[in-house]
């Protein structure tokens, strides 16, 4: 057998250095090998010193393996979501006494690792499953309460590379309005050299006094402060009136938060931690945590990817700790339940709305009222299909002058008449921060979608 430049004991430390460099695996169903994806050609040169004609030689095996990594990582995403619709859709045909035996046989997915956001498949109780409800009608005051059209922008916030950053896309922004400049946090998808970072999701900040001059702010990038490094996006921030301080909450996974008293500095935020404390029972892939207080109690919020709305609470005294287990608040399929969620308390009224971003014509918003934040949610008429939805591209057009520029209403947020935990939603005034994307845009690997960020404004059907 001849042996090329690239010599056994190289290929054996090349092994070797997968297993180092390799980042962790999301769990596999029983029985598929999980893919494990190679280091950086940057990463083997530096730490194994390869010669330019052992990196030349190396480079064409990363390139396959690379290839080969997405294909199987994709097949196995794609398989593993067509198990867990199906699985929803059976768990909502089945009685109570069903349900529990179905449980026991894996139906439900739950999820290992507790506070960590572990991926795995346990058994976790997350609480008796709600009644899927059919939509009520629509008796929401406002704008809320008429068939919705929302005028959109332009794109306002759109990737922009620096010095040190290759920006892909800038998405699921969190806004406030303070001291007369709009401050917003927003997950960016990008690749930083300078600390061997690739297509890595964090976050950025940019602040203006008016919209119009939103295309023109600079973005800081979090990952210049030290204790915002890695993985960390889908951020929200309020401010919590008893303790006379600003929050900032995001997934790092597992959820944490950080305070401050100067929100619009991106380097005054406190190092974050978790809510959760280690081993809490979450379901297989917890994200897009928001928060809202009634005045006794501080409820959490998020998606599971698994067609749940999930729910928990802790007491204004012990906020932010103390948050209890987990539980299921609202169910559907993952097709109608995805993910990107928000909860407002409704001015003037004593109901609250919930939207979640759906899957259909392209990704659009669905909306569900409850009496109380741990009651029971319905779906409103009018706004639960791609045809008629909350948000989405069958009630969305575009400013004079403007081309349309996105085919669907993503994870965004509305804009708050005050700035505090109560999350109050003025139903005369609605404007919502979304992503968006083109349709000839919205192809390939998500990550590094282009999505940007534009601003929706309700105007009264005619």
């Amino acid at each position: 057998m001849t042996t090329s430049p690239l010599s056994l004991p190289l290929a054996i430390t090349l092994l070797a250095a997968v297993a180092v460099f390799s980042p962790a695996a999301v769990a596999q169903p029983a029985g598929v090998p999980t893919p494990v994806a190679l280091p950086t050609l940057d990463t083997l040169k530096t730490t194994l010193a390869l010669t330019d004609e052992q990196a030349k030689q190396i480079t064409p095996i990363l390139d396959a393996q690379a290839k080969a990594f997405t294909e199987v990582s994709g097949a196995q995403a794609k398989a593993e979501m067509a198990r867990t619709d199906a699985n929803t859709k059976i768990a909502a045909l089945l009685n109570d006494a069903q349900k529990t035996q179905f449980a026991a046989l894996g139906g439900r997915r739950g999820g290992g690792g507790g506070g960590g956001g572990g991926r795995g498949r346990g058994q976790v109780d997350l609480g008796p499953l709600p009644d899927v409800h059919a939509a009520i009608p629509n008796t929401l005051p406002g704008l809320l309460g008429k068939p919705l059209k929302w005028v959109s922008t332009g794109p306002l916030v759109v990737p922009i590379n620096d010095a040190t950053h290759v920006v892909q896309s800038i998405k699921d922004p969190t806004v406030s309005f303070i001291d007369g400049k709009w401050e917003i946090y927003a997950t960016a998808h990008f690749t930083n050299e300078t600390t061997n970072t690739r297509n890595a999701f964090n976050m950025v900040h940019l602040s203006f006094a008016d919209w119009k001059d939103a295309p023109k702010a600079p973005l800081y990038y979090m990952d210049n402060n030290p204790n915002f490094t890695g993985y960390k996006c889908a951020p929200e921030m309020f401010y919590f009136t008893p303790q006379k301080k600003w929050y900032f909450t995001f997934q790092n996974q597992p959820p944490v938060f950080c305070t401050s008293t100067t929100p619009g500095d991106p380097n005054s935020w406190t190092k974050p931690e978790p809510f959760f404390p280690a081993g809490t029972p979450l379901p297989n892939l917890p994200i897009d945590y928001h928060f809202i207080g009634d005045g006794e109690f501080m409820y959490m919020f998020f998606t599971g990817d698994d067609g749940n709305f999930y729910r928990s609470r802790t007491t204004y005294a012990d906020f932010p700790k103390g948050f209890s287990k987990p539980v299921v608040a609202m169910r559907g399929t993952r097709n109608t339940v995805f993910e990107a969620g928000f909860t407002y308390k409704i001015k003037g009224t004593d109901k609250y709305l919930t939207c979640v971003e759906a899957l259909g014509a392209g990704r659009y918003y669905r909306a569900y009222v409850a009496d109380k934040l741990d009651g029971e949610w319905y779906p409103v008429e009018g706004f639960e299909t791609p045809e008629k939805p909350f948000a989405g591209k069958a009630n969305i057009s575009f400013e004079a002058g403007v081309q349309p520029w996105s085919g669907q209403v993503s994870h965004g947020e509305m804009i708050r008449e005050s700035n505090d935990e109560r999350m109050v939603l003025d139903p005369n005034n609605l404007m919502f921060l979304y992503q968006g994307i083109g349709d000839a845009e919205n192809k390939g690997d998500y990550g590094a979608l282009p999505y940007k960020l534009g601003l929706l404004r309700a105007v009264k059907a005619e």
